[in-house]
């Protein structure tokens, strides 16, 4: 692996590490980081249009693969676990719905994750002649990358609704929390958005790295199997993995119809402003090395 960090730039980041604990500073950044999302909103908007439909240019379906692409995957898992594998969960009081669905609520989440990880750890470097220019918000550019990717979580809920509709299943009525749930997940994949794309100009490697991992993290969430299926041995490693308590608030509001994760709910929640926090803080901290990183 190559590392391009300065000494000098070294000391700096360890420097940063350092500031990110004051609570006083950590509430200011919350709200700092908030207000500059907002008072810039119109040109995230543009760059989140321009960003998808250059996505798409000049291909056949064009704009159509934003919802062809996730709606496939979710076909292709669904087809490998229920019919080649036939995996089943016990349909009781406690597994009120079949293991399509649950696969469904854990898969969607986890897609918006995955492809919110591999693109904000390319924000800064992909838009390197935007970072360079000193009048430009450089602090929309992760954000504007984990819209794009939660916008297949949104269209992929109705089909979840209209699987849930058509199979008799019913639809919950904690479906009238995907709103909350979705800003969560934008507060939680922004803060690491932050990091990620804050790091990366450093350490080119990372953006591999991160490919490595979020093709290997879809086995160590809760998304194919229960959390009870994992032996006792292995359980600490879906209880240590962040990324587990957001799979499990979807699956609360798409597949249990109820909070069957109430610490789950507190943990995400928690980590979302947190992430946010940290995540700010550390990309301003370090944004003056940015240009000439880049």
């Amino acid at each position: 692996m190559s590392i391009t960090v300065p000494s000098s730039s070294g000391r700096r980041l360890l420097e940063i590490a350092g500031q990110l604990a004051s609570p006083r500073q950590s509430a200011m950044a919350l709200h700092q980081g908030l207000m500059a999302l907002w008072r810039n909103r119109t040109l995230a908007r543009e760059m989140i249009r321009r960003d998808i439909a250059g996505q798409y240019a000049n291909q056949a379906l064009g704009s159509f693969w934003v919802f062809a692409h996730p709606l496939s995957l979710l076909l292709i898992y669904v087809f490998v676990f229920v019919v080649v594998l036939k995996v089943k969960v016990p349909k009781d009081a406690t597994m009120p719905r079949d293991y399509t669905n649950y696969i469904l609520a854990g898969l969607v989440p986890w897609l918006a994750i995955a492809q919110s990880l591999g693109r904000s750890s390319m924000a800064l470097i992909s838009q390197a002649n935007l970072v360079k220019q000193v009048v430009f918000p450089i602090e929309v550019l992760p954000p504007a990358s984990v819209i794009v990717s939660l916008i297949p979580m949104a269209i992929s809920v109705p089909a979840i609704i209209a699987y849930q509709f058509f199979n008799g299943q019913g639809v919950p009525l904690t479906i009238v929390l995907t709103p909350l749930v979705i800003a969560g997940m934008f507060l939680f994949l922004t803060g690491i958005g932050y990091l990620l794309s804050a790091i990366t100009p450093f350490f080119r490697d990372l953006k591999d790295i991160v490919t490595v991992l979020v093709t290997a993290g879809v086995y160590l969430i809760p998304a194919f199997y229960l959390p009870a299926w994992v032996p006792a041995l292995f359980k600490p490693i879906i209880l240590l993995n962040p990324f587990s308590y957001p799979i499990l608030v979807c699956q609360d509001v798409f597949y249990y119809g109820r909070i069957q994760h109430p610490s789950a709910w507190v943990i995400f929640f928690a980590m979302a402003t947190l992430s946010f926090i940290i995540g700010y803080r550390f990309f301003q901290r370090l944004r003056p090395l940015f240009g000439n990183t880049l």
